[in-house]
């Protein structure tokens, strides 16, 4: 074969590769589109999957709130009671109280029974000790109040409350000058003291024990209450008493007895009712307002409304014993028109009144 024919035969065989390469390369492509995979499609991710609802008819409650201490639910003791107060002063202490301070024949204290404050009323004892005096026998707080806490287990009695005079349970009462006006031996939260009351049930009897310590330097304070109403020591006027009262004063003062606290007519303030029905009966042009006033225990917008409650309730009672309304009204002062100094226990007394006011 000659050089040209031998070139032009190598030429022929370079294009025929090249065509076949191209042809090859043209192939792989088309395979590699064919396997490449299609777009995958949009993925939505579930909502989060909310807790179980409650079973239909369920519903959720706040807790209960505490209820209110019932003296019944204290066990009467058994134990032999030695003769009110009860208790002897302790050994080496000597009381800050006069035996005039110490006994009140009849009067409200605040105690704290259950989760909050509560007013007794009934004949009080008291005494108040100083613990840290050097020149006597000293104590511990926790000394002191085991001591008491001992002897009225002793007695078949009962702790009631270890809750404290702090700011929310006294201003839940009506605040410390309410708390106050009965202020034997408690002491208030914020002062480091120590508060426990104490209740011995007895044939139908309550007697109240609350025993403090605290202040500074420290004391040591035990009230013992014998629940029970007032005995009354003075006679009410008779209808022609109240006549002769209101024709020459135009008014009369009337010592009537409620509920503590509430507008309530006790029993025995029945009688008292009745002589003003026969006022009324025996003249029947006199038309009278009946005022309510109380002392200063309390908020002033307190005593405001309890006043006219009382004096309402006056008013209701005559209407139920056949009076017409017509002649009557009834309207209340609160602390606004004492009689008396508010700083005495008689004071007080003599505050808390209904005057019948001619018309």
């Amino acid at each position: 074969m000659s050089p040209n024919a031998s070139r032009t035969l190598r030429l022929l065989c370079l294009m025929l590769g090249a065509l076949s390469m191209t042809a090859c390369d043209r192939g792989g492509s088309d395979a590699r589109t064919a396997a490449a995979p299609a777009e995958s499609p949009q993925v939505v991710e579930a909502a989060p999957v909310a807790p179980p609802a409650a079973p239909a008819g369920t519903v959720e409650t706040a807790p209960p709130a505490a209820a209110v201490f019932d003296p019944a639910s204290v066990p009467e003791s058994t134990a032999t009671l030695p003769p009110f107060p009860f208790f002897k002063t302790p050994d080496g202490l000597i009381t800050t109280f006069s035996d005039k301070d110490r006994n009140i024949n009849f009067d409200r204290a605040h105690m704290i029974a259950g989760d909050r404050i509560v007013a007794i009323e009934g004949r009080i004892a008291r005494d108040q000790f100083p613990l840290a005096n050097p020149e006597q026998r000293q104590y511990s707080a926790i000394e002191f109040h085991r001591n008491y806490e001992n002897a009225i287990r002793d007695l078949g009695g009962v702790r009631i409350s270890q809750t404290q005079y702090t700011n929310p349970v006294v201003e839940a009462f009506g605040g410390y000058d309410k708390v106050r006006k009965h202020f034997y031996g408690i002491c208030p939260g914020d002062y480091d003291c120590e508060n426990h009351t104490y209740l011995i049930r007895q044939g139908g009897k309550e007697y109240w024990v609350q025993v403090s310590t605290g202040a500074g330097p420290l004391h040591g304070y035990v009230t013992v209450l014998e629940r029970e109403g007032m005995k009354q020591s003075l006679g009410f006027l008779d209808a022609s008493a109240m006549k002769k009262a209101i024709d020459a004063d135009g008014r009369v003062a009337l010592y009537i007895n409620f509920d503590v606290d509430k507008a309530t007519l006790r029993a025995d303030a029945q009688p008292v009712v009745a002589e003003i029905q026969k006022l009324l009966s025996g003249d029947p042009a006199l038309k009278l307002s009946i005022e309510g006033h109380t002392d200063n225990t309390g908020t002033a917008a307190h005593n405001q409304e309890l006043s006219t409650a009382r004096a309402r309730s006056v008013l209701g009672a005559l209407v139920g014993l056949g009076i017409d309304p017509a002649r009557l009204q009834s309207k209340g002062f609160g602390q606004d028109k004492p009689l008396a100094d508010n700083t005495s226990d008689d004071g007080r007394a003599k505050n808390r009144r209904v005057e019948l006011v001619k018309l």
